[in-house]
């Protein structure tokens, strides 16, 4: 991907455990001109599977973006993020981190692993959607994103 003017489709992954939130970040994102894939992973571990192309995911493309929920089964989200920053593919990808959590303590220690954003979830269904629409605005239509091939 050259330029935010001639962004391609992006894929992204979702990795989250929690059911509604995955609703909400397919129906909104299934609205949009800029997402060729949404691609959904339930646990830590699960996802690193997926971003290391092991097991039943051999033939899995590398996403363009990864959104994280901090709150993860089996392998915490910082596990994660900390394995995907210290590979010299993965670390590429922006990682953005949703959370409940308003906690400065978290928001330091997940961008001192790195993160690209962290985004405090709302509870309120409308706002959260919103906030959906802001994160697919400005990755797929502001940013330049790196190329993995």
């Amino acid at each position: 991907m050259d330029s935010a003017n001639e962004q391609e489709a992006m894929r992204v992954l979702l990795i989250s455990s929690d059911e509604a939130d995955i609703t909400i970040v397919k129906e909104v994102l299934s609205e949009s001109n800029f997402l060729r894939e949404l691609y959904v992973v339930r646990d830590g571990e699960e996802s690193l599977d997926f971003l290391f192309k092991h097991k039943n995911y051999i033939d899995v493309p590398t996403p363009d973006l990864i959104l994280l929920d901090l709150d993860l089964p089996n392998k915490n989200a910082r596990e994660v993020l900390k394995e995907i920053k210290h590979d010299d593919i993965l670390r590429l990808i922006p990682v953005v981190v949703l959370a409940t959590s308003n906690s400065q303590y978290d928001i330091n220690e997940c961008y001192s692993l790195h993160a690209n954003s962290y985004i405090i979830k709302p509870v309120d269904l409308d706002n959260f959607n919103e906030t959906i629409r802001k994160i697919e605005e400005f990755w797929f239509t502001c940013s330049s994103l790196p190329s993995y091939n």
